[in-house]
């Protein structure tokens, strides 16, 4: 699915102000997604734009789906589906590739990332591959392929337009369906002219569009094979089926002697009539639109000679598969809704997440792949359930999020400040005597304390905004005045 580079709000204020990088990666370093955070929110004008767009989209959402009478029947049915689908999923992805293999694809399984890119290598090398086109892939972002293959000498053009803005100015995506939301036409202006020699100052969203359009069809018709990934696997056909915009996953699958598709082992859904269901949510959820505009359906090679390469990877899945508290995150359908209706999301930017999955989303993934490098990541989140609310296969992703703070604190990976403050609050919230007794000293400290001893390193939350003044009294003083001692009189 493409960028949205529709007119921005404030745009005198962006074309001044530069969008924030992301996080800074240090190897296995944890990700520090608050400093990353903060920067987003210093370049207001794109801080802004940011959070319009994405609840934008959500507003979107939430019009399609008033306009279903049957929408919670829907998700319901989805996830019951998905559900169905992951407690038999050996059956079906044996009888996806022996369907498959009947229709003339070749079918491989790869354990982690480094078989999936390894088997994409080898498949190129033998076509004697220099130019490969690919369509956008969140399973090829999550291996690492893009730079895998590079390495080997092979030029990887991405063709959806958002990938392609991505690619130029050296950044992941910052979003799983809008890659590129977090940039103004101006940014894509300044990358265009840098990188693809367009008119400088020219940000007219139309001549960007063509652009990147013309530069790009000619490497498409020169290219020796293309990638995509694929948004549902159907078991009961072997087919792939793959939701853009652009068109351009039809021309990476069709113009090259060879197309190779990537691909999760949890995008497989029984037949026609369940993958009907998720068509049907799928674009309403991520775009608020009815559906896409290319819904293609890969069966086999388009020609005699060509080929057809299906990669079934696991990467951590089956572990997942295997584990009840997490087991849910395998139903999603990568449709972004959680992201464009998260608060902490719209506000600080996929970016500063530091990971192939952000948001809502991201904050149940990514610690599964590393615990200790995206240890930080499920704090960024309020809890507030908006995320869950809108997800289109009912995934519980709040109660994950927190069930992952749990976890993290079960494994040591809290640090040294959160490990002090959750000790001492475990000791104060468990005695009452103690809570009644700190409650009656914290109101003093924060009437009578410095402000230095009250905001510090330890007082995260105190950076972003002020602690409320001190209640006259609290509640249990107030009762204890006002009922305990008149029932006390009364017997």
């Amino acid at each position: 699915m493409n960028v949205n580079i529709n007119s921005d709000v404030n745009d005198a204020a962006l074309q001044h102000e530069v969008g924030a990088r992301g996080a800074v990666v240090k190897g296995n370093k944890p990700i520090d997604q608050l400093e990353a955070a903060n920067r987003f929110i210093a370049a207001q004008a794109h801080e802004k734009m940011h959070d319009n767009r994405l609840w934008d989209l959500r507003k979107k959402r939430d019009a399609q789906m008033h306009l279903i009478p049957e929408w919670e029947e829907l998700r319901q049915l989805a996830s019951d589906i998905k559900e169905h689908t992951l407690d038999h999923l050996a059956h079906y992805l044996e009888m996806f590739e022996k369907n498959a293999k009947d229709n003339g694809i070749h079918v491989h399984w790869a354990q982690n990332a480094e078989e999936c890119n390894s088997i994409a290598i080898e498949l190129m090398k033998k076509r004697q591959t220099k130019i490969l086109v690919k369509s956008k892939s969140m399973l090829g972002e999550e291996c690492g392929l893009r730079k895998a293959v590079e390495k080997e000498g092979i030029n990887v053009i991405e063709t959806d337009l958002g990938e392609r803005i991505q690619q130029l100015d050296n950044e992941d995506p910052s979003h799983v369906v809008v890659p590129a939301v977090h940039k103004s036409r101006t940014d894509v202006s300044r990358v265009f002219t840098r990188t693809l020699g367009a008119q400088a100052g020219n940000n007219d969203i139309h001549y960007l569009a063509e652009t990147q359009r013309e530069t790009n069809r000619p490497l498409i018709l020169k290219a020796e094979a293309g990638m995509t990934g694929g948004n549902f696997l159907v078991a009961e056909t072997g087919a792939v089926v793959v939701c853009t915009n652009e068109g351009n996953a039809d021309l990476s699958a069709n113009t090259p002697g060879m197309h190779i598709v990537t691909v999760g082992i949890e995008k497989i859904v029984p037949g026609l009539e369940h993958l009907a269901v998720f068509i049907r949510l799928l674009s309403r959820s991520a775009l608020g639109s009815p559906i896409t505009q290319y819904t293609s359906y890969f069966r086999g090679p388009r020609h005699h000679g060509g080929e057809m390469h299906v990669i079934l990877v696991d990467n951590t899945r089956s572990t997942r598969l295997a584990d009840k508290k997490f087991k849910a995150g395998l139903k999603c359908i990568r449709c972004g809704a959680c992201m464009n209706t998260c608060p902490v999301f719209r506000r600080s930017g996929g970016l500063s997440y530091g990971s192939t999955y952000a948001g809502p989303i991201g904050l149940i993934l990514s610690p599964g792949y590393n615990a200790h490098k995206f240890r930080n990541l499920p704090f960024a989140s309020t809890l507030n359930g908006s995320c869950s609310n809108v997800c289109p296969v009912k995934i519980n992703i709040h109660e994950q999020i927190f069930e992952w703070r749990e976890t993290l604190a079960e494994k040591g990976e809290l640090s040294l400040a959160k490990r002090i403050l959750m000790q001492a609050a475990g000791k104060i919230l468990g005695n009452p005597v103690l809570y009644r007794a700190a409650i009656k000293n914290a109101d003093r400290a924060l009437k009578y304390l410095p402000h230095f001893i009250v905001y510090n390193n330890l007082n995260k939350w105190g950076k972003q905004r002020d602690l409320p003044p001190a209640p006259k009294e609290t509640f249990h003083s107030w009762y204890e005045k006002n009922y305990l001692k008149k029932e006390s009189v009364n017997e």
